[in-house]
């Protein structure tokens, strides 16, 4: 159990932050629904009940996709496009998908590599996109799940003011539901942008995302290796 506590250190403490973030989001969202509702004269919400609301999950969703679509389209950047002195990106001339032998799969394989990386056709393939296909599903899923309890959310509203119920499609295009979902997106890809620009000039020595602090501005961790 030791072991296992730090081998897998990182994942385990985002994994306790991200848990006690949610928490801690569910109360204090309970809490100022609660409020909202005592300002228009209607009874307080039971937490389980807000919990599972639409309000609650538009907007845990609304974040989700947004943080899985910065992973997805920088994951999918950084196989052709370079940053000269970014630990976060290759060292130019390295753009592209790479070889089999520099990514070690089919008969490039090693022993100890994933089965699926030994094999060629659809199975190769897959576990090649793995990651990327992972964070797009995650994605698409997020934003799914934001748009239908955002529909939700709003047709209840219209309810509320006496105005027609819109559908889910007139939802998503509608202002609301892209100034809901553009405030997250920008915000998310000037993060992974200072990141990227921050690391060329920048160091924390001992972290894996910073270059050893001695290492000059124009080259990357993998050239300095």
């Amino acid at each position: 159990m030791r072991r296992f506590i730090r081998d897998g250190g990182l994942s385990l403490v985002f994994l306790a932050i991200f848990a006690l973030s949610l928490i801690g989001q569910s109360i204090a969202g309970h809490a100022y629904n609660n409020e909202e509702l005592a300002q228009h004269g209607q009874p307080s919400t039971p937490y389980l009940e807000f919990i599972t609301s639409s309000e609650f999950l538009v907007d845990v969703a609304e974040n989700w996709q947004s943080e899985f679509l910065q992973f997805f389209l920088f994951i999918l950047a950084t196989i052709w496009f370079i940053q000269r002195g970014s630990p976060e990106s290759k060292k130019p001339g390295d753009e592209g998908v790479g070889s089999d032998a520099d990514q070690r799969v089919g008969e490039h394989a090693r022993v100890d590599s994933p089965r699926w990386a030994k094999v060629h056709g659809l199975r190769g393939w897959i576990y090649s996109n793995s990651l990327l296909l992972a964070m797009g599903t995650i994605f698409l899923l997020s934003w799914l799940a934001q748009s239908l309890a955002g529909h939700v959310v709003a047709t209840e509203q219209n309810e509320q003011h006496g105005l027609p119920p819109e559908t889910w499609t007139e939802y998503v295009l509608s202002a609301e539901f892209w100034n809901r979902t553009l405030q997250n997106w920008q915000s998310e890809f000037l993060a992974v942008g200072a990141m990227v620009a921050f690391s060329i000039y920048l160091r924390q020595r001992g972290s894996s995302e910073s270059k050893p602090v001695g290492v000059p501005h124009h080259v990357s961790s993998v050239e300095s290796d």
